[in-house]
């Protein structure tokens, strides 16, 4: 009798810690389904809005170097006269939709200062890197 019940006894822990590893075996599988699922769809959304999310950033950059260029005492007038002017030597005939100022380059002095911009026209992207003159001239550095 004393073997039978123990035979029972370990029946009953067997089913127990049995339950115990079913349980944990389908929280681990939930788990990983659901952390599968996650990464599958965030990389769906990402290559969803990875467009958007591109040209937001680049008009929240532009922005900002607008503000800084502005700050800095910087007339976006004469800087898009410069790139202009710059564009139809290098480029006689290509007239862009808009110029972005991407990069505002304050040193110390006047002739260190540096603004870069870019032309666009539909898919055609042009830099322009302006540097201040002693005088206060912009001139066309690097065109390309």
């Amino acid at each position: 009798m004393a073997r039978s019940e123990c035979r029972s006894r370990l029946f009953y822990l067997a089913g127990r810690v049995s339950a115990l590893a079913i349980a944990l075996t389908v929280l681990g599988i939930a788990v990983l389904v659901l952390s599968v699922g996650g990464y599958v769809a965030r990389r769906r959304h990402d290559r969803r809005y990875a467009g958007t999310y591109a040209r937001n950033l680049e008009e929240a950059d532009s922005a900002l170097e607008e503000a800084r260029a502005a700050d800095r005492g910087w007339d976006r007038g004469i800087l898009e006269q410069a790139a202009r002017r710059a564009l139809s030597e290098a480029r006689p005939g290509w007239q862009p939709a808009r110029l972005e100022i991407v990069l505002v380059d304050d040193r110390p002095g006047m002739a260190e200062d540096r603004a870069h911009l870019v032309a666009v026209e539909g898919e055609d992207r042009v830099r322009i890197v302006l540097a201040r003159q002693a005088g206060g001239h912009w001139v066309a550095q690097v065109v390309g």
